[in-house]
């Protein structure tokens, strides 16, 4: 049900994306989009499970991705602040509530003393881990930079399909069912799909441009 969940974050940015940005999606985006969201459903179907709270976080979790994507797009487009400006400041606001919440859950002293910080080792793979975070987020931001808040939402959740695929040869823990796999198998066909439009509207429309282009060098 969690990845039912979690799917939704895709519909909320499309909406968001309508909202914020007066961006409109054609039928065959909209369809893509849904068959994602039935895809995810019918895979979860048999995992029901009911549970006011962890569903509340999950959509305010769906909610919040949704409006930073079409924020960040919306700060991108008007050019005041830059990739390097959003991702700065991003991070620079994050500061003070990511200590508090670390003082008064206890993580912050805990981590304090953690023994592992005189290991070498250690430090070393701590300080790669803070530097793929930032490359993520980079990404990220460039992702929605030349494509769009909606395409960033959908590439992590397709990541998530290709990391469950995996996981049914790799990992040994996959129970095969069939509503399960067919599921699985209608998201990924709606993304690929989506991925194939997208790609499509694109170069129709640079194909207009380059012909005008290549029409005023000749008059010149």
């Amino acid at each position: 049900m969690f990845t039912v969940l979690r799917r939704f974050s895709i519909l909320f940015t499309m909406i968001a994306e309508g909202i914020l940005l007066n961006k409109s999606f054609t039928r065959s985006i909209q369809m893509t989009v849904f068959a994602m969201l039935l895809g995810a459903i019918i895979a979860a179907s048999s995992d029901m499970a009911f549970d006011s709270l962890g569903y509340g976080y999950i959509l305010t979790n769906d909610v919040l991705t949704a409006a930073n994507g079409a924020y960040v797009k919306q700060k991108l487009e008007s050019k005041e602040l830059g990739k390097y400006g959003l991702l700065y400041y991003n991070a620079l606001f994050m500061i003070l509530p990511s200590l508090a919440i670390a003082y008064f859950t206890g993580d912050l002293q805990r981590a304090i003393d953690f023994e592992g910080w005189s290991n070498g080792m250690f430090v070393f793979q701590y300080l790669v881990s803070c530097i793929m975070g930032f490359v993520l987020m980079y990404s990220t931001v460039l992702c929605t930079q030349y494509n769009s808040a909606l395409t960033t939402t959908i590439v992590g959740c397709v990541k998530n399909i290709l990391v469950t695929y995996i996981g049914m040869f790799l990992g040994g823990d996959y129970i095969f069912t069939w509503t399960n796999f067919i599921g699985l198998n209608i998201s990924i066909a709606g993304s690929l799909v989506y991925s194939y439009i997208t790609f499509t509207e694109e170069q129709s429309t640079k194909t207009p441009s380059s012909n005008t282009e290549t029409k005023g060098k000749i008059a010149v």
